[in-house]
């Protein structure tokens, strides 16, 4: 198996039980779902909930004016919700924050983000926020405060998403988890009855050189607390989404 996030950005989690991209497009293990698919899995929606005992960071936050929702990341742009942030590299951790949300208190308040793009010049422990993010928590001639803040729960609702990549086929797919209320550990898919991982690369998908076959695709994802969701019946797709049937469960939920 693929080391483990990295565990700067959630080093407590494990035992807590609760817890480029090169073409520029851009503790038990309780199920979210029963296993078979079916969507009665829990539902992240709603305020961001932190984990209980979650590490607390501090670092410094400044801004950066082309802060659209892309970057690093893969995700698209999302001009109508610009509470996100990039993060330095070593928290990045490959790409394992992606689409993870923390909550960030500054000099003149709080507010919860999105992470979306790597910021490598940044320290361990800082965010580059949007501009219109950094002003909620400071005045943007300030250009640089300090901050502490911490992992949440995502306030997604409906269920996972899973986005394949351009150029994705039955001999090369690259498949990336998209609303999902907790950070994703893994991503399996189901061959010859046995689940076998797909690498993690550092523009946040996960790719199967060899692809995956033409499908319908079995897929297991299981988030960094050790819920599983596992689906069935999805098509091998190119740049385009296929919902799953259910959500990981938040945080005390």
């Amino acid at each position: 198996m693929q080391a483990r996030f990295g565990w700067l950005l959630l080093a407590a989690w494990l035992g807590l039980g609760c817890g480029d991209d090169p073409d520029g497009d851009g503790g038990d293990d309780a199920q979210a779902g029963d296993g078979d698919g079916d969507g009665d899995g829990g539902d992240g929606g709603g305020v961001g909930v932190p984990c209980e005992g979650a590490p607390m960071r501090s670092g410094e936050a400044t801004y950066y004016d082309f802060a659209d929702g892309s970057g690093n990341c893969g995700f698209p742009a999302t001009p109508d919700d610009l509470n996100v942030a990039a993060i330095n590299a070593p928290d990045y951790a490959g790409s394992a924050s992606c689409g993870s949300c923390v909550r960030v208190t500054g000099p003149k308040g709080t507010i919860d983000l999105r992470i979306v793009d790597q910021c490598p010049e940044c320290p361990s422990g800082d965010l580059d926020l949007s501009p219109s993010a950094f002003e909620q928590i400071a005045d943007l001639s300030a250009g640089r405060v300090p901050i502490t803040w911490e992992t949440i729960s995502c306030p997604v609702s409906g269920p996972i998403v899973y986005h394949f990549k351009d150029g994705s086929n039955p001999w090369w797919t690259a498949i990336q988890i998209r609303n999902h209320a907790q950070p994703i550990d893994t991503l399996e898919y189901q061959a010859d009855g046995a689940w076998v991982e797909v690498p993690r690369v550092d523009y946040n998908y996960f790719v199967q050189e060899s692809g995956m076959g033409e499908g319908p695709l079995s897929l297991r994802v299981t988030d960094v607390l050790g819920n599983v969701l596992e689906d069935s019946g999805i098509p091998v797709l190119d740049d385009a989404d296929a919902e799953g049937q259910a959500q990981f469960p938040a945080c005390g939920g």
